[in-house]
This record gives C-alpha cells, sequence and structure tokens, in this order.
C-alpha cells in the first residue's frame, strides 16, 4: 500500500507547488486548506506524514498538532514555517513534530525531508507490530524493546517448545544465562531442573565428572557416587557455559551423549537413559574454534541448531535506560534508598558510553551510586569517574570532521546537499608570522562545542555530558552567540 502524505496549506498555489514537488514520490498525495479540514481528513483516513503550515486560517499548526498527539494518530509531522516564526516550529518539534523547514525551500528539501519522515513511520509501524505480537519491555526476564532484542525473543518464543539444542553466543555481560532461563520457563520442561554447569570454572580433569558423574573408587578421591549434571537434568535443561572451553577428548563423549541421549558415568558399565535439553553459550566466535581445531566441527553442527546471538548493549539503544531504570528501582527499594530516577543529564552519560562490560557492568555502576548516594535523582557527578571519561570518548571518529556549523535534522541525512554553515567566523585579525598559530581561546571553545553537538545528532544535552560540563553552560553559550552573530537559538536542535 502506498504511503499517505496530507498537505495542510491554505495558500493554493503553494499547495499545488508542494503536491508537484512529491509526484515522484510513490506515495498518495491529498490538500486540505484549515486545520478543522486536516482534522476530519486524518479521521477519515490516517496519514504517514503531515506537511503542516503554521499560519492556518482556523487554528494554528500548534494546534492542530496537539490535537493529533492527544488522539494518538499515527503520523509524522513537518511543520512549514516562514522566517519569523521560527520559534514556534522549534516549540512544534517539543510538541512532537518531526522537522521543521523555513520558506522558501526546494523540491529536493522537502523530498528529502518527506522520504525521512516516511521511514521513521516506517520504523515506528514496524516496532509497534512487533510488539504488538508479543513485545515488551520485559521478556522472561529481559528488559527492553529495542529491535535486536525483538528478534531475540521472536527465537526464544519458536525454540522453547522445542528439544532443539539452543547454541547462545554474545559478549560476556550481555544476558547468556538469562536467555538459558527463558528458554527453560517457557518450554514444556519448565518443572524439571535446570541445571548449570560452567566449563570455563571448572578444571579440566574434574569436568567430565561434573557432567556425567562417577561411582564410588572410580578414581583416587571419589569416596562416594556422584550423580552428574546430565542425570540432575532428566527431563529439564542442561546449561553447559562456555562450552568452547572443553577438552576435545571430553567433546567427542559429549557428542556421543548428545547422539545416544545415555551417560555412563565413570567407572560405570552401564549407560543410563537421559531425557535432557542442552543449551551451549559462549563469548567465543565457535567458528574460529573450529577452525582453529580447538573445536569439534561435527560437535559444533550438533549443537548449533537454533542460533541465537545476544547483542551488545552498546546496539540496544534506548534499553541502556529501561534497564538502568529497573535496576535503579530494584535497588533503591532494596537499600531504602529514595532515588526514583536519572537526570536528563544522566541518561545522556549511559546513552554515551560505550558499555564494555554490556548488562553486568551496567548493574554494578548503578548498584555503585545506590549504596554511596542518597537522594531523589542521580546526576553524572554521581557516577564512577571511567564513566564519564568513556562517555566523553565514546561514538566519535577518530579523526573528527571539520568543524561543522549548528545543524538541523536535515544536514544529518545522507540524502541532504551540503547546507551553509550557520554561523559565520568573524574575519581573523592581522598577526605577526610568529603566532598564526595561535587561535582566540573563544573560537577553540566554540569550535569544539560545534564539532560535539554535531557528533550527537543535534542534542545538546547529549554533547554536554560528551563534554562534561552541565547542558545549561552550552545554552548560555549559544545565547551569547546569537546577540553577537543574530543566529537564533531555535536554529539548534534541541531534543
Amino acid at each position: 500500500m502506498k504511503p499517505h502524505i496530507l498537505i495542510v496549506e491554505d495558500i493554493p498555489t503553494l499547495a499545488e507547488s508542494y503536491a508537484a514537488y512529491l509526484r515522484r514520490e510513490d506515495a498518495d498525495v491529498a490538500i486540505v486548506e484549515t486545520g478543522a479540514a486536516a482534522l476530519a481528513s486524518l479521521e477519515r483516513k490516517p496519514a504517514n506524514v503531515v506537511v503542516l503550515d503554521v499560519n492556518l486560517p482556523d487554528m494554528s499548526g500548534l494546534e492542530v498538532l496537539q490535537r493529533i498527539r492527544a488522539n494518538g494518530m499515527p503520523c509524522e509531522a513537518i511543520v512549514v514555517t516562514a522566517e519569523g516564526s521560527v520559534n514556534r516550529a522549534v516549540e512544534a518539534m517539543r510538541f512532537g513534530a518531526f522537522d521543521f523547514i523555513v520558506k522558501p525551500f526546494s523540491a529536493d528539501r522537502l523530498r528529502v525531508t518527506v522520504r525521512n519522515a516516511l521511514e521513521r513511520r516506517r520504523m515506528a509501524d514496524q516496532i509497534a507490530t512487533i510488539q504488538e505480537e508479543g513485545g515488551a519491555e520485559r521478556f522472561a526476564g529481559f528488559i527492553g524493546r529495542s529491535l535486536p532484542m525483538e528478534a531475540v525473543y521472536r527465537i526464544l518464543r519458536s525454540a522453547a517448545p522445542t528439544n532443539a539444542t539452543v547454541f547462545v553466543t554474545g559478549e560476556s555481560g550481555t544476558g547468556k544465562e538469562l536467555c538459558a532461563d527463558a528458554l527453560h520457563r517457557l518450554s514444556k520442561r519448565r518443572n524439571g531442573s535446570l541445571v548449570v554447569i560452567n566449563c570455563a570454572a571448572i578444571p579440566r580433569d574434574l569436568l567430565e565428572s561434573e557432567i556425567f558423574g562417577h561411582i564410588k573408587g572410580a578414581f583416587t578421591g571419589a569416596t562416594s557416587d556422584r550423580k552428574g549434571a546430565a542425570l540432575q537434568a532428566d527431563g529439564g535443561t542442561l546449561f553447559l557455559d562456555e562450552v568452547c572451553e572443553m577438552d576435545l577428548s571430553l567433546q567427542a563423549k559429549m557428542l556421543r551423549f548428545l547422539q545416544d541421549k545415555q551417560v555412563r558415568r565413570l567407572g560405570e558399565d552401564s549407560p543410563r537413559p537421559t531425557d535432557v535439553r542442552v543449551v551451549c553459550p559462549t563469548n567465543r566466535d565457535p567458528q574460529t574454534e573450529v577452525a582453529a581445531g580447538r573445536f569439534r566441527e561435527d560437535l559444533f553442527y550438533r549443537l548449533h541448531v537454533v542460533p541465537v546471538e545476544l547483542p551488545p548493549l552498546r546496539e540496544r539503544d534506548v534499553d541502556v535506560l529501561m534497564i538502568a531504570r529497573a535496576f535503579l528501582e530494584t535497588f533503591a527499594k532494596e537499600d531504602g534508598r529514595a532515588f526514583r530516577g536519572f537526570t536528563p543529564e544522566a541518561e545522556a552519560v549511559l546513552m554515551a558510553y560505550h558499555w564494555p562490560g554490556n548488562v553486568r557492568q551496567l548493574q554494578n555502576v548503578v548498584r555503585s551510586v545506590v549504596v554511596l548516594n542518597d537522594g531523589e535523582f542521580v546526576t553524572p557527578d554521581l557516577f564512577p569517574r571511567e564513566i564519564l571519561s568513556g562517555a566523553g570518548s565514546a561514538r566519535l571518529p577518530i579523526s573528527p570532521p571539520p568543524p561543522p556549523a549548528f545543524v538541523t535534522r536535515e544536514l544529518l541525512e545522507p540524502q541532504t546537499p551540503p547546507a551553509p554553515t550557520t554561523f559565520t567566523p568573524s574575519q581573523p585579525q592581522p598577526v605577526a608570522p610568529a603566532a598564526r598559530s595561535l587561535r582566540p581561546l573563544e573560537d577553540v571553545i566554540r569550535e569544539t562545542i560545534e564539532q560535539a553537538i554535531t557528533q550527537c545528532g543535534g542534542s545538546i544535552p547529549k554533547a554536554a555530558a560528551l563534554l562534561d560540563v552541565s547542558p545549561s553552560t552550552l545554552y548560555r553559550r549559544i545565547q551569547g552567540w546569537e546577540s553577537a552573530d543574530g543566529v537564533k537559538l531555535a536554529d539548534v536542535v534541541m531534543e
């Protein structure tokens, strides 16, 4: 089905021009002249994108936008404004508009903005569909609703009712044991045992006994019979953590166990039947281990029936904040603290940091904050120093780009042609040759702030977190440049 675009413009010639600009797009375009007509049209036929003029004859475009949001209409709004009403356009963005464009504008400018809005609406609809199919902020012990995690949830829902072996990969701290627990609780084996064996934590000469068991006298020190994890998990799930740490000789016995579904304890003559579901996680690349000769290829294919790859926390977008808030609520309740949230600046730090230790590291950071402090909201100064310094360097390219001006959303899109810089640097004063390498301090500060805001997608709070300053510091400096250059603060994208 073609996307539907609604143009709300009371000047017919402009409205027809906008429609002509969008003719090459594969979309249905409709035109109305008033806010009331726009709302009525949206009730009859929802639009994917609304191109909305701020000044309408019957009501403000901002009022139309507020009603769209209040009624939960699933569409993206692009606000069209004249030079004198940019502040109102920025206000519209705070009400939920996708973007704003200033008259007059080119056909390419409108087309690029509409394409970006359509893509955002498509992604939002896709997320909503996934959530309607069962997705939510929490799933079987996991927290988060990012697209990478929704893909994991779908695999777990499909694999859990079966007996198929599941091979879980992912960095340390991504939740591999939680994945095994989810598979067990969602399966028909939930009334059986979930038995966990960490192959990396048990000495190699004892690992076979831990998995398959032994009888009394089977070896020196075997003073009594031992059932072993494979028999303990009969009717349930066996979780073999870091399976790539097994010796090759034990891998051969594991392959036989998986094929025959029988266990022969050390020192015992007769095998015993067992019915277990095996889940094998590792933070190594199993195919690399196979290529290096450290892991049997036949065992890999026997285990690698249903692969699940857990994404690192740095790829899970706003899941970071959801998980941090959940940890904060839990720990504050446990320790009798008053914390009930993070400040926007603290959340910007959490989002900017790259989390090499993944969820486990985030859990420890929040636990440390709660144990050592108290208050209503967590502020950036309560985080460990390594989090603040790491957030300051996270997600920046090795070679920063040339100093840009403050940017709007369009300048960040790859389809948009380069736009002129917003701020015009003052002309340098003549200096002596020996001093030409020096620059005024204020120019250096301004360039650094501009680069930070650009790297953060136009978000001043995120830029402030990267620069380890308060957002109010950046706002004050920008306002000072307004006075000097005649540039409005509204020209800066604020999130």
